[in-house]
């Protein structure tokens, strides 16, 4: 028996929306996946063409794949037993709380992304705050690492920006993923640095099961082949010196290596040099803070934006100048392979306590490769001579002379010394006309003294060739 139904014109638009949504989702969603998946491996094809260093699988594994295959991980599930015991729990919060720890560790990297947004944006900033050098670089070496190899930059850490450096001078070569610490667990730079293939660390973290989760994430990542940059460091230097080596992420990489397997870890030391570091003035009052205690950085997207305006504002007046120069250099690399078989180790085979002793000399060989690399640039330079002048000061003869000296014995030793123009006489200028902007320097009757009242800050400038001067001496 037929009859007619009558129902209200947005019940009918309701249901034929829904009908479309069905449709679109069951015909033409798979064919558009497949599509789209397909275009973006034929753009992968032709970037690891491109690229010296290949992408491997493993970096462009979907996220949720990456997650289930560290949580079924036999360590890690072993991890989840013992905390559920030591807290007694159920197994299934600690599983549930291991599944937490792994989103939030777990990058989720787009191709698209790294080299489209992030490395032009990379290039854009740097160039925009900085005359970017390269300094020293054994290109031969570099070009002699395995295509096979997991290759590890070492970096020195002086500025949130040497993530953003580093991308952009590789950005040819390399995808790289860094480790990168609370302070950008904000929304939207979150979101982007996942995508950037970054991945996030609790760095003071002691939970058991955290830790392992980690180390299980950078562990697969190294295996793989996943091309890397990390600070051993820890954290940006408060004082302009190197500091000593923290060896969490690196004893992740290196102590499950096997030397007869397929893969060589290649360590690619770099060392980093600015005439004018963005955070100096927050690092150096956080060198004052009491001894042990962390300082606190936060992302703070109101800073940022004002910093920007101002900039722009300052370029329409034309009275924007560049922050001086940033230098990269690139070292020797190191295998792992070649120093485990001149050590006659093998990390998996060595007890806990001998282990770590292992990786803190291995920490401590790469501290001083990097340290070796640490560009020599206008600013350290003359600062350095200022203070060793004293408080009688000095006066622009004798300051040209002081670090004419000062370039001599640092080549001498091996170190990168930026020289501008391949002009002495205008690398002094370069640099004594920052400090002088800035005030850290003052004069007198034509006598250049440093400013008491900036004397950490200059201090922090010249620590950044410390160690190179030390050798030197």
């Amino acid at each position: 028996m037929a009859a007619t139904v009558t129902v209200p014109l947005w019940v009918a638009v309701a249901i034929a929306v829904l009908a479309v949504i069905a449709l679109i989702d069951r015909l033409f969603s798979p064919a558009l996946g497949w599509w789209l998946r397909r275009r973006a491996n034929r753009a992968i094809d032709e970037l690891n063409q491109r690229l010296r260093l290949k992408i491997p699988p493993f970096k462009l594994a979907r996220r949720r794949q990456l997650i289930e295959q560290i949580l079924f991980d036999p360590e890690v599930l072993k991890a989840v037993e013992d905390e559920a015991k030591a807290r007694s729990e159920p197994r299934s919060v600690a599983y549930a709380r291991a599944r937490r720890y792994a989103r939030e560790i777990i990058p989720a990297f787009s191709a698209y992304t790294y080299f489209h947004f992030g490395a032009a944006l990379a290039k854009r900033l740097s160039t925009a705050l900085y005359r970017v050098r390269i300094g020293a670089f054994e290109e031969a070496a570099l070009y002699q690492v395995p295509d096979d190899a997991s290759v590890v930059f070492v970096i020195n850490h002086r500025s949130n920006m040497d993530y953003v450096l580093v991308t952009y001078l590789v950005s040819e070569n390399s995808a790289l993923s860094y480790a990168v610490g609370e302070w950008a667990q904000v929304w939207g730079l979150r979101s982007l640095i996942r995508a950037m293939g970054g991945y996030f660390v609790r760095r003071d973290s002691s939970n058991p099961l955290y830790r392992k989760v980690l180390a299980r994430y950078v562990h697969m990542a190294t295996a793989s082949g996943v091309a890397q940059a990390v600070f051993p460091e820890g954290g940006l230097t408060r004082d302009g010196t190197l500091r000593p080596p923290k060896l969490g992420i690196l004893s992740y990489m290196v102590s499950g290596f096997d030397p007869q397997g397929p893969r060589d870890i290649v360590f690619v030391p770099v060392g980093l040099n600015y005439d004018r570091v963005l955070e100096d003035r927050i690092q150096v009052a956080a060198a004052g803070t009491a001894q042990g205690e962390r300082p606190r950085f936060a992302f703070n997207p109101l800073v940022l934006t004002g910093f920007l305006l101002r900039s722009a504002w300052l370029r329409l007046r034309g009275r924007w100048y560049r922050y001086g120069y940033a230098c990269v250099s690139f070292g020797r690399p190191m295998s792992l392979r070649e120093y485990v078989r001149d050590r006659a180790i093998d990390f998996r085979a060595l007890a806990a306590e001998q282990r770590f002793g292992e990786i803190e000399r291995l920490g401590q060989r790469l501290m001083r490769e990097v340290g070796r690399v640490v560009p020599a640039l206008p600013v350290s330079l003359v600062a350095a001579a200022l203070l060793q002048g004293g408080e009688r000061g000095l006066s622009s003869l004798e300051l040209k002379g002081a670090v004419f000296d000062l370039m001599q014995r640092l080549k001498a030793v091996g170190a990168h010394v930026h020289i501008p123009r391949s002009d002495q006489e205008y690398a002094v200028e370069v640099g004594l006309r920052m400090l002088m902007l800035r005030h850290l320097v003052d004069m007198s009757e034509g006598v250049y003294r440093p400013n008491p009242k900036e004397h950490a800050l200059l201090t922090y400038y010249a620590n950044a060739i410390t160690h190179l001067v030390a050798t030197a001496d």
